[in-house]
């Protein structure tokens, strides 16, 4: 008598539906997954870029970004500092929840445990020490995003100490301390992408000559500074008589260019929208290069 391949392998055979569901709820997964990163983006995109344009006090509406750009100026936010920061937090987390799958010497590895172990002992001191911070939030305004991320540390370690002591959880509270770390890591990442935003505005506005250079030929006088930028009256016959210089590029949206003199300060000046139309031509060269 033949016996069958499965009982042979000691392993049965699986349904048909449940083989052709796998992929199905894999591709689910992904698409879930690509989704809620894709509105992450859009989110601290949008933060961002709401912070940077803030310090020249244009409002993101004004803007008129779309989905897609909001999306790529989250990129931003990509710095060696902030990666290596989620790196090392990563590896901390796992290191603390799987010692023994990080590739450390026993000691060391102990040594992490032991240190998990503490921390997840006194998460209520890790959380009040967030809390402190969170009134001290205009002294350390540079860095106010430590307080919401040290209260989501402690809430999360928190959740991991009853499971080491062999205690189950109350109902509900789990979702509870998941839900109130997520807010506080969600309000971190608010507060970064802001303050990035700022610091990178205030950064680029100290180097206005190095922006990109505006060159204005218009068929008719426009209202520029003139003791701030260079008119140029060409002979007549030519269409576009009136040539500005000394103008530099903040923005352009749609034929809108957002342009201000090389002098210019960010906190007292104006800028300047020149529309692009028939009566007006636009030209674009190099700002002037810092010296290597």
């Amino acid at each position: 008598m033949t016996v069958p391949s499965y009982e042979r392998s000691g392993v049965p055979p699986q349904p048909e539906h449940q083989q052709v569901s796998d992929p199905l709820s894999l591709g689910k997964a992904v698409v879930a997954q690509a989704s809620f990163i894709a509105a992450l983006m859009f989110y601290l995109g949008a933060i961002y870029t709401s912070a940077y344009y803030a310090y020249f006090h244009l409002s993101l509406g004004f803007l008129g970004f779309g989905f897609a750009q909001l999306v790529l100026q989250s990129l931003h936010l990509l710095r060696f500092e902030v990666l290596v920061v989620v790196v090392v937090g990563l590896l901390v987390l796992e290191a603390s929840r799987n010692p023994g799958r990080v590739a450390l010497p026993p000691r060391m590895r102990s040594g992490v445990r032991a240190v998990g172990e503490t921390l997840a002992r006194w998460h209520l001191a890790v959380v009040a020490a967030g809390l402190v911070l969170l009134v001290m939030w205009s002294r350390i305004h540079p860095y106010a995003w430590a307080a919401p991320l040290t209260i989501a540390v402690g809430l999360l370690l928190g959740h991991n100490r009853p499971a080491r002591n062999g205690r189950s959880w109350r109902a509900g509270s789990r979702s509870v301390a998941i839900l109130a770390a997520a807010a506080f890591l969600f309000w971190t990442l608010t507060q970064a992408a802001w303050q990035l935003g700022d610091r990178d505005a205030r950064a680029h506005a100290g180097r206005v000559v190095s922006w990109t250079g505006v060159v204005v030929h218009s068929a008719q006088r426009l209202s520029l500074p003139s003791r701030s930028v260079k008119m140029k009256v060409l002979p007549e016959g030519v269409r576009h008589r009136y040539r500005y210089t000394d103008l530099r590029l903040l923005l352009e949206r749609d034929g809108r260019y957002l342009v201000v003199p090389t002098n210019w300060n960010a906190s007292t000046d104006t800028i300047y929208v020149v529309l692009e139309d028939a009566n007006t031509w636009i030209g674009l060269m190099p700002g002037e290069q810092e010296p290597v």
